[in-house]
């Protein structure tokens, strides 16, 4: 017959989670955060906001003989006005370092955005709970990765056994900028998306600051970076600045410069890979601002087009920030031999566009985020890659 079980609640603290830069109190639990409150109160701009506060990356870690796990949680879904309905985030649940099952938390906050519009309206709705059963009763470590893609306040932690926060592997830490694409974009899960995969093959813990629509040489993600500990950084630069048409070439250096001088402040030797850009044909010789295409709205399909004058030669192109970018690097790395370069294309290029296009002409799919994972580590965690193993 069966019994009933005898649950533990545990506090949801720092040293059970991985990847959060800053776990926020709030009336019902924590909500973990990937900038810091200094940088949060800088930069009030709704969509880093929405951003940085979806964790992409942020795992919970747990030693416990535990068969049973729920977690409580209040998650923030977005739903864009003419576009089909976003599936619930996914949390993957890994045992032993091994892929163990999958769950979702229905219900939680709304928030509608309007593209055409540019309006935004928050509904706020129910808490859930996410469940993994039948995990046997031996001494394991347990990950559980939060959905990339949703905000997600946790509220409470039960298990069937006591938990203790996992013991360090002694990994190096990797810390990573990036855009949407490094947030996660259209990946099957938070596992999944593509610095999670390059970090698992290189077996390094990972940080991801990937900052959907938010990789802006913003000073205060610069000091973010600068302050926290990492032995392995990369920032991947590009498609932001040029989708929102931020600045033009005249300022695109100098921000870049300075962005790299305030990481170095903090990590003055510390191996540091600057990234460009994939392949993005749209933006590729043609500016932005990118903008949805109203064609296919109507048809309930999100894609974008590029709306720049490439006729302009101060405004960037991607072709413009890669030259610039490994200009920098060559210059700068004269005096700093631990500051490399990689060309974006080299994770997703030409050919992989024809194989594997880019569904809505700016993020990688699924099957595109394990690709550009894989090779990120074939090229970097490698003896003769900027970050070698051991070294």
């Amino acid at each position: 017959m069966p019994t009933e079980t005898h649950w533990i609640t545990t506090p949801i603290t720092e040293d059970l989670l991985r990847g959060a830069l800053e776990l926020e109190r709030t009336e019902r639990g924590v909500l973990p955060h990937r900038l810091p409150a200094r940088a949060r109160a800088q930069g009030a701009d709704p969509q880093l906001s929405m951003a940085e506060s979806q964790p992409s990356g942020v795992r919970l870690v747990l030693r416990t003989r535990a068969t049973a796990i729920e977690l409580d949680t209040l998650p923030t879904k977005r739903d864009y006005v003419g576009a089909p309905p976003r599936p619930d985030g996914l949390y993957d649940l890994l045992v032993d370092g091994r892929p163990a099952g999958q769950g979702s938390v229905a219900g939680g906050n709304v928030l509608t955005i309007d593209m055409m519009q540019g309006t935004t309206e928050t509904k706020p709705g129910p808490p859930g709970t996410v469940r993994f059963t039948g995990l046997g009763d031996a001494e394991k470590d347990v990950e559980i990765w939060l959905p990339h893609n949703e905000t997600t306040e946790l509220l409470a932690l039960r298990t069937d056994a006591p938990v203790e926060p996992a013991p360090e592997r002694g990994a190096k830490v990797w810390l990573h900028h990036g855009s949407s694409i490094s947030h996660g974009s259209d990946a099957a899960s938070p596992s999944t998306i593509w610095p999670a995969v390059a970090a698992s093959i290189g077996g390094v813990e990972l940080i991801n600051l990937g900052l959907a629509g938010s990789a802006l040489l913003d000073p205060f993600t610069a000091r973010a970076l600068r302050d926290t500990p990492a032995d392995l950084i990369s920032i991947k630069l590009g498609i932001n600045v040029v989708n929102a048409d931020l600045m033009r070439l005249r300022a695109f250096g100098p921000a870049v410069h300075g962005f790299l001088d305030t990481v170095r402040e903090g990590h003055p030797s510390t191996p540091l890979l600057v990234v460009s850009s994939i392949l993005c044909p749209i933006h590729e010789h043609t500016p932005g601002p990118a903008a949805p295409n109203l064609s296919n709205m109507k048809d309930g399909q999100l894609t974008f087009v590029a709306t720049g004058d490439p006729g302009d030669p101060t405004r960037l192109t991607l072709g413009t920030v890669r030259n610039e970018l490994s200009r920098i690097v060559a210059e700068r790395s004269a005096d700093d031999p631990n500051l490399h370069y990689l060309d974006g294309r080299e994770l997703y290029g030409e050919r992989d566009a024809v194989e594997l296009p880019l569904p809505d002409a700016l993020h990688p799919d699924a099957a595109t985020h394990l690709r550009i994972g894989e090779r990120f580590a074939e090229l970097c965690f490698t003896p003769e890659g900027p970050f070698p193993r051991g070294a």
